[in-house]
């Protein structure tokens, strides 16, 4: 059977549906992808023909879905619609949704693989662990997650040729995203992973949380490398550092074996002095870790981080004394949070001397136990359907002065590395009328963090002229990406598809994964 992959252009290629249509090919069935906005979406849908045509979205992005699901739908009635990723996972009502034929719950692989087999044979749909299905009565039959898959290598490697066939600038970009596990062991309140382990798959860590091996990464990387460009890969791991034994095998390999730079993201209550200087004989050349919260009630009993100033401090003396880039993740505008909080998160960035501080509005995005304190305490926030599609650029929590923390956001990279800053950001995110400007700045400001992010790249990667130095690759990237990014924000959703058609021609785009 033919199945359609739909999906918007993301900051980086989208390793879930990569590995569903490898499934799927291996199961005999031909795949394809198409991007949107895409002007020739009707013509290459016709061309295409889908039996069946999926999509992956978190929540934010779902109403969009519908949308484009409600055209394809007029186009072929017949195609039958399935819906997997973060939103249907936690809010499986989503299939009541008109058009929507299936859900699937939770990792996919085998779960649509059956789907579309037993739809080719003609089978029973109701009876498939992982889905939701929708009959032709309108009655959903629901089937509880099939078990999780224990060896992730069983899955082989994701289909790459799926996206990068797609969207030639995620083919020719030379950094390339891999993964090397499922799951973790953290049950942050605000994260996804415990809403999943704990109240969708009902496990235990051991089960939960798996790893490809060494070598089989290793592998990936090679043929990624004798297929298309790479020279430089960004782990996508929640936790990089999460074994020991596997962290020594993988540095001591991949520097003979591969050769090429990365960037990971650690737990700093797992950090040692040794994981860094393993880190560094691999080649890591920038290490994010998870601040969050400077304040501690709000960093472990609400966060529910475990995880004290003190190790986050050292954590982060490690990674500088090495000479790696430093990282941090900050979640600003959690329940309960004050200005002073989040300002005293500023002051911890700033004393542990980070180079490239990253931030996000939190979100109570659903079935996580953020989401359930925010009721608690009173404290509405938006409907599924108004929640913002940008982590980091509104909160949807109803805190008082909500624009003090909307602002205080787009000022926390810039006050970070210029600490004189913060009395003239104290008073500057009480204004309103500046917010626009604010995002400005910040967009400028994170295009930068970028210019310097790429100085590294180019250095290790060896790579000199003209389009390398540091003056050009921002002004080249502020002239592509920072206008069209300015131009979307001023003049609102209506922009996106000519910003989307500008941007395309620049595979520069894609680089920075974190904004």
């Amino acid at each position: 059977m033919r199945v359609l992959f739909l999906s918007p252009y993301l900051a980086q290629e989208p390793l879930g549906v990569m590995y569903l249509s490898g499934a799927l090919k291996k199961a005999g069935h031909e795949t394809k992808m198409i991007f949107v906005p895409d002007k020739d979406l009707d013509e290459k849908f016709r061309a295409f023909d889908p039996d069946v045509v999926a999509y992956s979205f978190t929540t934010g992005i779902h109403t969009a879905a519908l949308g484009l699901n409600a055209r394809i739908k007029a186009l072929k009635p017949s195609v039958v619609s399935i819906c997997g990723g973060p939103h249907v996972t936690v809010v499986p009502e989503f299939i009541h949704e008109e058009g929507i034929d299936a859900i699937c719950r939770g990792d996919g692989e085998y779960a649509i693989t059956a789907f579309v087999n037993t739809l080719e044979q003609g089978g029973d749909l109701t009876k498939i662990p992982s889905i939701w299905f929708k009959d032709a009565t309108g009655f959903v039959h629901k089937n509880e997650p099939g078990p999780l898959e224990s060896d992730l290598e069983a899955f082989g490697f994701c289909d790459r040729s799926l996206v990068y066939d797609a969207a030639d600038f995620y083919r020719s970009s030379e950094r390339k995203v891999i993964k090397t596990d499922r799951g973790c062991p953290m049950n942050c309140s605000f994260c996804f992973h415990h809403a999943w382990k704990k109240k969708v798959y009902k496990v235990t860590n051991n089960e939960y949380v798996r790893r490809r091996s060494v070598s089989h990464v290793i592998e990936e990387a090679l043929q990624i490398k004798a297929e298309y460009p790479l020279s430089f890969v960004h782990f996508l791991d929640d936790i990089f550092n999460i074994n020991n034994k596997w962290l020594e095998e993988f540095a001591e390999r991949w520097p003979v074996e591969v050769g090429i730079p990365f960037d990971a993201i650690l737990m700093a209550n797992m950090v040692t002095e040794k994981h860094i200087q393993l880190l560094k004989k691999a080649g890591c050349i920038y290490a994010r870790i998870a601040f969050e919260a400077a304040n501690d009630h709000m960093r472990n009993a609400i966060m529910k981080k475990n995880t004290t100033r003190q190790q986050l401090v050292r954590a982060a003396g490690f990674i500088k004394k090495y000479g790696i880039r430093l990282g941090s993740l900050n979640m600003l505008g959690g329940p309960g949070t004050s200005i002073e909080d989040d300002i005293e998160t500023i002051e911890l960035n700033i004393e542990c001397g980070v180079d490239h501080p990253l931030a996000s509005l939190l979100q109570p995005y659903p079935m996580t136990d953020i989401n359930d304190m925010t009721k608690e305490m009173g404290l509405a926030t938006d409907t599924w359907e108004e929640f913002p599609t940008l982590f980091n650029r509104t909160t949807s929590i109803s805190l008082p002065n909500r624009h003090y923390f909307e602002n205080l956001h787009k000022w926390f990279p810039v006050v970070v590395r210029f600490p004189s800053l913060l009395p003239v950001a104290r008073r500057a995110i009480k204004s309103k009328l500046m917010s626009k400007p604010y995002l400005i700045m910040y967009m400028l400001w994170s295009e930068w963090l970028v210019t310097e992010q790429n100085m590294l790249y180019n250095k290790a990667q060896n790579k000199h002229g003209f389009k390398t130095l540091p003056p050009v690759d921002f002004t080249q990237r502020v002239i592509v990406k920072g206008f069209i990014r300015l131009f979307t924000a001023i003049f609102g959703k209506r922009s996106t598809k000519i910003g989307l058609k500008m941007a395309l021609n620049d595979e520069r785009v894609m680089n920075h994964m974190d904004e």
